[in-house]
């Protein structure tokens, strides 16, 4: 399960650091998590799909990981994006 591509554009939009930027910590926390919504409602109406339980497991994985890296690096950013994202710290 993929997030439209406006949609997409639009996350990047709202947690980019510069005007060229679609790769920085925050901008990867943030599409995951929009990422991991849809597929967390996928699997609500299709709760035998292993396949795509699988892949929502290793995108919160990953998503885990970044965020422990930028709580590492920079820990008020990661404070500002979890409040903003609704994450747990």
């Amino acid at each position: 399960m993929t997030i439209a591509a406006e949609t997409k554009k639009q996350i990047i939009a709202e947690n980019k650091r510069h005007a060229a930027d679609s790769g920085s910590p925050e901008v990867q926390i943030a599409v995951l998590t929009a990422q991991i919504k849809e597929l967390t409602a996928h699997m609500q109406r299709h709760p035998k799909d292993y396949h795509s339980r699988h892949g929502l497991l290793m995108k919160v994985n990953r998503r885990n990981r970044l965020g422990a890296y930028l709580r590492r690096v920079d820990a008020a950013k990661f404070a500002q994006l979890a409040e903003k994202l609704g994450l747990r710290k």
